[in-house]
């Protein structure tokens, strides 16, 4: 079972989350133990979830088409939109205080 490492506010929460869990889906059902995880639409629309990988990027898939729109160069940042990703390995995370503006700047 993957390990998830999040960072926000300073803090730092670590739990086992199932194999082929998406941490947007969790927090949506309650089963994501981290209540400050930001999320908004679940589907690669909002950007409202990005968070940049800390460790572990080399076993995420790539970034879809949902992700290149919403990130754009932030992608060379380390930036995913966790509601895009299933986890199957550990990975740490941290995701900002203010949500990201969109990648067209407006």
């Amino acid at each position: 079972m993957p390990v998830v490492t999040f960072q926000k506010g300073g803090e730092t929460f670590t739990a086992e989350v199932p194999d082929n869990a998406n941490l947007v889906v969790r927090a949506g059902i309650k089963k994501f133990p981290w209540p400050h995880l930001r999320y908004g639409c679940g589907m690669g629309k909002c950007a409202k979830c990005a968070c940049r990988v800390l460790d572990g990027a080399a076993h995420l898939p790539p970034p879809n088409w949902k992700e290149d729109k919403q990130l754009g160069a932030r992608l060379a940042q380390g930036y995913r939109l966790v509601c895009q990703i299933w986890l199957t390995h550990d990975v740490a995370l941290a995701q900002d205080d203010a949500p990201l503006p969109p990648a067209g700047g407006s």
